[in-house]
């Protein structure tokens, strides 16, 4: 009897249950259809209605674009154009000139020549700036111009260009192109690997596999894998790189979710190349998502010592979802956490400031975690070294000049008027850092600092209110002091600084394969990292 009546209480709250699931599941489709019809309607009367003529495209992508900026930065509509970019990203193929371009302000810029490819073997240079694609100008097209350099392979075209004042043409005959996971991969010393890991698209795994067995094969006792600069990609590829290091059968992720079918937990699956070799791995503030999962899995692991600065902290999962007419919709549904349990996501979207900016999470906000063998590891500011080297003091100040494209122009400029003999023996100079300062003037190079914003509001507030002309000359001193302590952050800056410029001017000269091999003879942060392989009890001490 008891029996009985205890399955009926099952019953009935199982029956509740199901209720209320479905009662929610009614009332939230419920919103989701009024919602829309009401969207659709206003949709409608706007388009119909208003006084000068509407471009509806414009106005749903407008709409679109809010609705999703209050998500956060990773939950994108996708028009043709993008997913066919995002396909090309994670396949690593493409058919075009073979060269990294940059719209900027209506310009169409090559931003980095392929070695060998099309745009290379015509001869374009980094700093060029395309004027014209057969008959049309980029002036004049109105949609994404790189587009006009993609086509059928072995089809031609016409690009006229304009280098240091002079405009010229050519003709590129359009090529398959080739985007490799691991440009690189050399001997340091007669013991020590390296391999660069740039992207995680699906030849990453594939590439750093063959990769770290060549280097083996040719007598590597010891590896460096440099995910400095990685922006991230598949999440699968990041697993099965860990899997290379660390036995089957490893917990490497787990992701968690409001939707159940979300929530996954991720393991090695096959057999890995080595376990034992001693492994450092090189991060940065642009080592973000699947290298964040790399790094952090094999911290967490003890598997690896972690040399660089903090990662960019991106402790969120996307997925697209197809829509109609060749559009997607990538978004955000999981957040993930390494094996000791944390999660590395740095930026709250969803507990904003009063001005609707995320809230980078606070230190004493962490949470501490442990890894395999007991050492403290946080969570809540992306992968933090277990070695450290200073990132930039200012982020404002660096991140200006590099988004104004000041770094790139400048190293265009010193290309030009200088030659360089032997790359192993290139170093910029406090000569040369005076000149960079020079051209940041001479460009009016101007930033806003936190601090300046706020003055300058106030001092409205205070003309508004017609308070004492004094508050002017105050205000001015003020500024005044402030623009001076700005060369003094450039300054502070100043290795930072030489090492993005040293980078971009390699480049010139070498392609980016020049620029690993001069990484491994100039590069603080490998050398330190070749000093910790070479040390076991150095290196032990950093895992225990």
């Amino acid at each position: 009897m008891k029996k009985i009546v205890k399955n009926k209480f099952i019953l009935i709250a199982l029956a509740a249950t199901i209720f209320l699931s479905t009662t929610a599941f009614k009332n939230d489709f419920f919103e989701i259809a009024k919602q829309i019809e009401i969207f659709t309607t206003l949709f409608k009367e706007i388009n119909m209605n208003y006084v000068d003529e509407t471009n509806p495209g414009d106005l749903m992508d407008t709409a679109i674009k809010s609705m999703l900026a209050d998500l956060d930065p990773y939950t994108n509509f996708m028009n043709e154009q993008d997913v066919e970019a995002a396909r090309i990203n994670n396949t690593g193929d493409y058919t075009g000139i073979g060269a990294k371009v940059k719209t900027f302000k209506d310009k169409l810029v090559i931003v980095e020549p392929y070695k060998d490819y099309p745009a290379d073997k015509a001869g374009l240079k980094a700093g060029d700036e395309i004027i014209k694609v057969g008959n049309t100008l980029i002036k004049d097209f109105k949609e994404n111009s790189s587009d006009l350099l993609k086509g059928t392979a072995g089809t031609k075209i016409e690009v006229t260009y304009k280098r240091q004042g002079k405009t010229a043409t050519t003709t590129i005959e359009r090529a398959e192109v080739e985007i490799k996971a691991v440009p690189h991969f050399s001997m340091i010393d007669d013991n020590t690997g390296y391999i660069v890991l740039s992207k995680f698209n699906r030849k990453a795994h594939k590439e750093t596999d063959y990769a770290l067995r060549d280097l083996k094969a040719q007598g590597a006792k010891r590896i460096i894998l440099d995910l400095r600069g990685n922006p991230g990609g598949l999440l699968n590829e990041a697993i099965k790189i860990v899997n290379l290091f660390v036995p089957k059968g490893q917990l490497v992720v787990t992701t968690k979710s409001k939707v159940k079918k979300y929530n996954k937990t991720y393991y090695t699956q096959s057999e890995p190349i080595d376990t034992e070799i001693p492994l450092v791995v090189l991060i940065d503030g642009k080592s973000a998502s699947a290298s964040e999962i790399v790094s952090g899995s094999l911290q967490d692991l003890d598997r690896a010592v972690i040399v660089g600065s903090r990662s960019f902290g991106k402790g969120l999962v996307q997925r697209p979802k197809q829509l109609t007419y060749g559009t997607q919709v990538k978004i955000t549904i999981s957040r993930y956490y390494t094996p000791s349990g944390r999660c590395i996501q740095s930026l709250d979207y969803w507990n904003r400031d009063e001005k609707g900016n995320a809230v980078r999470v606070k230190q004493e906000n962490y949470n501490e975690f442990k890894t395999k063998n007991g050492r403290k590891v946080f969570d809540g500011g992306g992968v933090f070294p277990d070695v450290a080297f200073d990132a930039s003091k200012n982020a404002t100040v660096t991140n200006a000049i590099v988004n104004d494209d000041l770094i790139f122009n400048f190293a265009t400029n010193y290309y030009y008027n200088h030659n360089i003999n032997n790359l192993n023996d290139f170093k910029l100079t406090d000569a040369d850092f005076s000149d960079f300062k020079t051209y940041l003037k001479t460009n009016n190079f101007s930033f806003k600092t936190k601090t300046e914003k706020a003055l300058y509001k106030a001092f409205e507030a205070a003309a508004n209110e017609e308070l004492d002309d004094n508050i002017e000359k105050d205000f001015n001193t003020l500024i005044s002091n402030l623009n001076r302590s700005k060369e003094d952050i450039i300054n502070e800056n100043k290795n930072f600084l030489l090492d993005l410029l040293t980078e971009e001017i390699v480049k010139r000269y070498a392609y980016r394969e020049g620029l690993y091999e001069y990484y491994k003879v100039h590069d603080s942060k490998i050398k330190k990292a070749t000093e910790i392989l070479s040390n076991t009890s150095t290196y032990l001490g950093y895992l225990n």
